[in-house]
């Protein structure tokens, strides 16, 4: 009895095994960026090959739709060669990353390959399309994340699975405000995704912001902007993945984004191809469906946490822009960086008065809380009267607040300012911060 229950059993896992024969299709035609196939039984987001004659390995391609009794699919890799009349076959399973210790320290594609072309020692994967945790499973935040930045670290206090979106224009300082939370932050590794990025700032980040200790702890994906829009949105997808992975090893997960516009507009570029009409602002509607559920992937589960820094790319500095707003209203908290205090060369460019943490209360003491209060209104008293004190039309103690507002207004800017290579303790920060008005 017991050889022939051992027989069974070894007969289901070889049928367990067994690769069942799938239903081919043929391409019928390309339009813009997708391609239409008949004759295929795929669902939504479910992996397919396209085998071209002549190369050795088939294109991968995504379904992302269907047109009357055609599917429509988006290479993940590039259109060349496709013709109508290829072959095409469903995996019968949607795109997996591998995951591992062995990651640290690699640069990969959007598709979670390396870079470099050296051999990745990994052979687990994970699912690179996840839902959110759940909401009663998630652990409360309680505990602060050191960045090293010591205007978020007193003023915008961040916790440990805490998500915070940065808000700003092209060129006013977000890669480097990363890099130095990259570098100084606290939590076990980082996560980078760089999402539409110009090809060249790629390896400027990894070697001037980031740096080889900050490489060394850290996972970077990097989606150019030359990729097609698939490759891009998958990257983000595939950076949330491998945080997750880490995350549910315990660990304590810093995720970087930069950036979600970059990943809306990916968005975008695909739903307009699959025919969804324009809104806002040519957004197509399926963009923010799909933001929260990015943005909800990240933060606390009940074995690690991910912090998460997403940039946000707002066009023209207008910070109520469409993909600015919904992201704000996802997020626990803004950091926006001004324009105009870049033009002063005040680094990090970090506008005080308009940015939030709204853990920050939760976290910290309440000695902690009146220092940054009073902060903010000297800086807002100053702000008011500027043009006034820059003519000279203030007469000196003609209004108690704004004289007061002068005469700590070089410190509070002294004490905002951080040069991108310093990095500023916690406890110092709170220090300094506190010990201000003595």
């Amino acid at each position: 009895m017991h050889d022939l229950d051992a027989e069974i059993k070894s007969w289901r896992e070889k049928v367990r095994r067994v690769k069942l024969l799938s239903s081919t299709g043929k391409v019928t035609r390309v339009v813009g960026l997708t391609v239409e196939v008949r004759g295929v039984t795929a669902g939504i987001g479910e992996v397919c090959d396209i085998f071209v004659p002549g190369e050795k390995e088939p294109v991968k391609a995504e379904v992302v739709g269907f047109q009357e009794d055609c599917s429509v699919l988006m290479p993940l890799g590039e259109l060349g060669g496709i013709y109508p009349g290829c072959l095409v076959a469903p995996r019968g399973e949607s795109l997996t990353v591998k995951v591992g210790e062995a990651l640290l320290g690699r640069v990969l594609d959007g598709l979670g390959r390396p870079m470099d072309g050296k051999y990745l020692d990994v052979h687990q994967t994970w699912p690179v399309n996840n839902s959110p945790p759940n909401p009663m499973k998630r652990k409360r935040i309680k505990e602060v994340l050191a960045t090293g930045v010591r205007s978020i670290d007193a003023l915008l206090t961040c916790g440990k699975g805490q998500r915070i979106g940065i808000f700003a224009g092209s060129g006013v300082g977000k890669s480097t405000l990363l890099g130095m939370v990259a570098r100084f932050c606290s939590a076990d590794l980082n996560v980078i995704a760089l999402i539409g990025e110009r090809g060249r700032e790629v390896l400027d980040f990894i070697e001037n912001d980031l740096g080889p200790d900050g490489l060394s702890r850290s996972v970077v994906v990097a989606a150019t902007s030359d990729q097609p829009a698939l490759v891009r949105l998958k990257g983000a997808l595939v950076a949330s993945a491998i945080a997750e992975y880490f995350r549910e090893q315990g660990k304590d997960v810093m995720l970087f984004m930069d950036s979600v516009t970059r990943f809306a507009m990916a968005q975008r570029e695909i739903g307009l191809a699959v025919g969804e009409p324009p809104a806002t602002r040519g957004y197509t509607p399926s963009v923010f469906s799909l933001l929260p559920r990015l943005l909800e992937r990240s933060g606390t589960s009940s074995r690690g946490t991910i912090t998460a820094f997403y940039t946000v790319l707002v066009e023209a500095d207008d910070m109520n822009e469409p993909v600015a707003d919904a992201v704000r209203g996802i997020l626990d908290g803004h950091i926006v960086l001004s324009r105009e205090l870049a033009a002063r060369g005040h680094y990090p460019a970090i506008d005080v008065l308009n940015s939030v943490s709204r853990l920050m209360p939760e976290l910290v003491d309440d000695r902690q809380i009146r220092a940054a209060s009073r902060l903010r209104q000297l800086l807002a008293t100053y702000k008011q009267s500027e043009d006034l004190i820059n003519v000279g039309a203030y007469v000196p103690g003609s209004n108690p607040a704004i004289d007061e507002a002068i005469k700590f207004h070089d410190g509070i800017l002294a004490f905002l300012r951080q040069d991108a290579r310093e990095k500023v303790p916690l406890d110092k920060s709170i220090q300094q911060l506190t010990s201000m008005w003595k």
